[in-house]
């Protein structure tokens, strides 16, 4: 008689677990990425649009804009301050005389 019992979802059964369902998605790089779906189960890659519920309102607070570097997005305010100017040298300033 087979003691370990292979039938159910419990402890015996977890012996014939070999084969991944996911991998790591190229989007958000977790493991989320479904093999034979090609779909990953935490942002919706390949779809354009990330994937966001109402119901996960920490979680989108956790990935929005401003969690990362910001390598573009975090110098636009002054830029746009000053116009967008490109290529241009800054006017040297007069020294102000000593009194």
């Amino acid at each position: 008689t087979d003691k370990m019992g292979k039938k159910g979802k419990g402890t015996g059964s977890f012996g014939k677990r070999r084969n991944k369902t996911h991998t790591t998605c190229r989007r958000c790089n977790k493991k989320s990425f479904h093999i034979q779906k090609s779909t990953c189960a935490s942002c919706g890659y390949p779809s354009a649009k990330k994937r966001t519920y109402q119901w996960g309102q920490k979680e989108i607070r956790r990935r929005t804009t401003g969690t990362g570097r910001m390598r573009y997005m975090r110098d636009l305010p002054r830029r746009f301050k000053n116009g967008f100017q490109e290529g241009k040298q800054a006017a040297k300033k007069e020294a102000a005389p000593a009194s």
